[in-house]
């Protein structure tokens, strides 16, 4: 640090300059790691200096302004040293301004939150500021309520903004609140609908946590919202942004912590003496009680050791099955119960008097609701829905899929169908799953409906199985028991499962949009459909379902949804892996060449990284058919 005596002025603008150039070419961290504590040490009692650091960032030209203002920024230790440094900066500079107030905050999201902290909280430290941090509260949360915003941004920029404004509102005071309680009520409720609406979790819970956060904050007195969800890290943390931690809380809490344990130490030595009194007190009242309950110690208790629970009988056929569970009378209610738990073995033992009645049966499950508090009512009743459709499975799934598209049907019934139909694929296809083995004890393979699956395990799974069902082994001894063969019973019904699920998708009902509002069941639909084609692998129809299912995704691929865009990829992976390599050259050439541009595009432009994952592992599955092509002598 230079002086100039006598008293001299002197400019500090070369200085400034010298500073951009060195931060834009890309030397924040070693310029300002070496300055950033000078100027903390130099600032904190001396307002000379103060004024010096403020005209040092002030003479920055605006083409550097944002590299050093950002360099401040992240390496100033807290908001009030921050504030020190920079001064009302964002008031005098609209370049400052910008890249404060729009550009880290709406149009970046990679910066961490000590230094969001940093940057809100420089913007409370002043009243001339506090204008600014009303003004980015405001334009986070139009951007945070905004369907538009919430279908097409990234997760992660989700995330970035609710911590944002979380911080935003832990730094309001009273009168700021009462000022924009309107505001904060109406963003608050477009806000929390249109993250509901998503169909990511992730989202979801985002959405539940800042609408508690604003609801909090505006409703001291009254009552506050409150939402139902798993509580994890990132919930705990956007949790404790609300609450603001004042400045050096750290340093005087050692002390503290001494002085506690110190009390701590003390404190088995101040109840010793007050023990007595509080112990003898009560001593009466229980003499008192005791006196009365001996008068019933002359009654001698029943023997109820040999005392055994009446069991009730399940039905034995499958017709008085259907008379239970359509019976309204509430006397029945333990045979309900018994009937239900009864039910899949009872099919699956009477194979030939279930298809007798193999639709009614689908019918009555399909609208079964649970009249006891029995454990696993949804799995049982699922595990009986899927036992009717295996032992039947053309008319069931004729049945099935027709309801799918049919009014007066909740949302939850439709996706139960899916569910039910996919599990049914995967036993009718996979025959070591019949037969000796119980179906209650063994663990099926699932594929994960939801949108919080793991894209990326649930192909190496699939891909590994392809290799490992391709790849030639020499026999090396008895490794393994092998099973017994069986045909693939899922050749002959693939197609009812798949083609009347794919026909109707774009007929809106009434009580039922696709194509608008319901597109968490058409995310469904898609994985569903998916699971379907990679099941069909060796089916006669296969060929006939990969065209279709490629006309289906080319219809959607650019849908807003991205757990519909995630769906359509995994469609596109189905479809590579299950229909053969000459089918798919000789019959989808032209389509796939177009697949191929659009995956690409999703691949550098689609804001989900799922999804971007996907369109990739397709990509490397059409450069393998290529590379097929090219080894094929002519």
């Amino acid at each position: 640090v230079c002086f100039i005596p006598g008293g001299l002025d002197c400019s500090i603008s070369f200085v400034s300059h010298v500073l951009g150039k060195v931060c834009v070419h890309g030397r924040q961290k070693e310029i300002l790691g070496v300055l950033v504590p000078h100027l903390t040490d130099l600032t904190k009692s001396d307002c000379i200096w103060q004024r010096i650091c403020w005209r040092l960032v002030e003479c920055v030209p605006d083409r550097w302004m944002e590299a050093v203002v950002l360099g401040f920024v992240q390496g100033a230790p807290g908001a009030d040293v921050l504030s020190r440094l920079l001064g009302n900066l964002v008031v005098k500079n609209k370049k400052a301004q910008f890249v404060v107030t729009q550009k880290m905050l709406l149009l970046q999201y990679g910066h961490t939150t000590a230094v969001l902290q940093n940057l809100l909280g420089y913007l409370s430290l002043d009243s001339l500021r506090r204008t600014l941090l009303l003004r980015v509260l405001q334009e986070l949360l139009e951007t945070w309520s905004s369907s538009s915003a919430v279908k097409h941004s990234p997760a992660e920029q989700q995330l970035y903004i609710s911590k944002a404004i979380l911080i935003c509102l832990s730094h309001l005071k009273e009168p700021e609140i009462e000022s924009c309680r309107q505001e904060l009520l109406t963003s608050m409720m477009e806000g929390v609908k249109c993250h509901l609406d998503s169909s990511l979790p992730q989202l979801r819970r985002l959405g539940m946590v800042v609408a508690e956060s604003i609801s909090l904050k505006i409703n001291t007195e009254g009552p506050v919202l409150k939402f139902e969800y798993e509580e994890d890290d990132e919930t705990r943390e956007l949790k404790s942004l609300l609450v603001q931690t004042p400045p050096f809380c750290v340093v005087p809490s050692l002390p503290d912590d001494n002085s506690s344990e110190k009390a701590g130490a003390a404190l088995p030595l101040v109840p010793e003496s007050n023990e007595k009194p509080h112990t003898a007190a009560p001593v009466m009242p229980d003499e008192e009680l005791d006196a009365e309950l001996d008068s019933d110690d002359d009654l001698t208790p029943y023997d109820m050791s040999e005392d055994k629970e009446l069991k009730i009988k399940a039905p034995v056929y499958i017709r008085d099955c259907i008379e239970v569970l359509t019976g309204s009378r509430s006397e029945d209610v333990d045979k309900w119960e018994a009937t239900v738990k009864a039910l899949e073995d009872l099919v699956r033992k009477n194979p030939a008097a279930t298809r007798e009645v193999s639709v009614e049966l689908a019918k009555i499950l399909l609208h079964l609701e649970e009249k006891t508090c029995i454990e696993g009512f949804v799995e049982l009743r699922q595990r009986a829905q899927v036992a009717v459709l295996t032992t039947d499975p053309i008319p069931v799934a004729k049945y099935l899929t027709s309801q799918f598209y049919s009014l007066n049907y909740s949302l939850r019934q439709r996706m139960d169908i899916l569910d039910v139909l996919v599990l049914a694929a995967q036993e009718l296809s996979c025959p070591k799953f019949h037969g000796k083995t119980k179906h209650s004890g063994v663990q099926k393979p699932c594929i994960q409906l939801l949108p919080g699956s793991d894209s990326s395990k649930d192909w190496k799974r699939i891909v590994d199985e392809r290799i490992k069902s391709k790849t030639r082994r020499f026999d090396m001894g008895q490794s393994h028991v092998e099973l017994a063969s069986r045909p693939n019973e899922f050749n002959s019904v693939a197609g009812h499962f798949f083609f009347p699920l794919i026909q109707h998708f774009d007929r809106p009902l009434t009580t039922f949009d696709l194509l608008g509002e319901d597109h968490l069941v058409l995310g469904r639909l898609v994985h569903t459909l998916a699971i379907l084609m990679y099941l069909a692998v060796n089916t006669v129809a296969v060929t006939a379902m990969g065209k279709a299912l490629l006309e289906f995704v080319w219809a959607l691929r650019f849908h807003t949804d991205s757990y519909v865009r995630q769906g359509l990829l995994s469609c596109i992976s189905s479809l590579l892996l299950s229909v053969p390599t000459e089918r798919i050259l000789a019959d989808m050439t032209e389509e796939l060449l177009e697949t191929q541009s659009w995956l690409g595009d999703v691949m550098e432009k689609d804001p989900d990284g799922d999804c971007r994952r996907l369109a990739l592992q397709n990509l490397l599955l059409m450069e393998n058919l290529k590379k097929k092509l090219e080894a094929v002598p002519s």
